[in-house]
């Protein structure tokens, strides 16, 4: 009789530790990001010069909280850069923060552009098969902007701020007995001539999956569309996509 209890007490305290796991965490990613970027910026919607810019490898990571409280959503903050040289030669005249820029003329650029994404959301699906997020984001963006004639080394720049609101929604879909899990997630807004999203999707692998910490390891391919229409008189229509590698963390 006392081994009988003994061992329901057992699976009873087991089955306790894997639920709070599974109701409560904490999760730190993080990936390498190989991307190129590719389009115009400039200080009005039509008043835009079109850029060669370099392949670059950015980084980016997060940290979410989730609880097991219904009516509270979950936490996650992610911060992501961007930043890029390139060049143009320009067919026609260009003004970029009061300084004009003759046709003809070769123009060298830096842009160094980053945001956080502060983001509340809920869980409608939390399962071994399928994970379903949706919620909302406040992306914190900040970009610096700096464009040099190559030869008279005539310069200007623009340095610009301020907040996106955007949906969020996120989805994860396991594959049983194989620890592969294929996931989709994304930011995106359009209004008033603005368009930005932060798509991702890719492959997910368990290296590790226990009570003390989960490890997975990411690979997939991510897309970021920056059509600012008016951002502190920056106006850009510029896109960054490639391949990205990570690893999530579990707790």
């Amino acid at each position: 009789m006392k081994k009988t209890i003994l061992a329901a007490s057992l699976a009873l305290m087991t089955c306790t530790t894997a639920q709070a796991d599974t109701l409560l965490g904490l999760y730190i990613g993080g990936q390498a990001w190989a991307n190129q970027a590719s389009g115009s910026f400039g200080e009005g919607s039509k008043d835009q010069a079109v850029f060669n810019f370099d392949d670059e490898y950015q980084g980016s990571y997060f940290i979410a909280f989730e609880h097991p409280i219904p009516l509270i959503p979950n936490a996650k903050i992610a911060s992501t850069s961007l930043d890029t040289v390139g060049g143009t030669q320009l067919s026609t005249s260009f003004e970029f923060n009061g300084q004009v820029y003759s046709a003809n003329t070769t123009l060298d650029t830096t842009l160094d552009t980053s945001y956080i994404d502060y983001t509340l959301y809920y869980e409608l699906f939390d399962n071994d098969l399928l994970t379903f997020d949706f919620g909302l984001t406040a992306r914190e963006i900040d970009t610096y902007i700096k464009v040099e004639d190559s030869v008279t080394t005539l310069n200007s720049d623009l340095t610009a701020s301020g907040y996106i609101p955007m949906l969020y929604l996120s989805t994860i879909v396991g594959l049983p007995f194989t620890g592969f899990n294929f996931f989709a997630e994304g930011n995106f807004v359009s209004y008033d001539d603005n368009t930005v999203y932060d798509v991702q999707a890719g492959i997910s692998y368990e290296l590790l999956d226990n009570l003390a910490v989960d490890l997975d390891l990411t690979v997939g391919y991510r897309t970021v569309k920056l059509e600012l229409n008016d951002l502190d008189d920056f106006y850009s229509d510029m896109t960054f996509d490639g391949l990205f590698v990570g690893a999530i963390v579990h707790f």
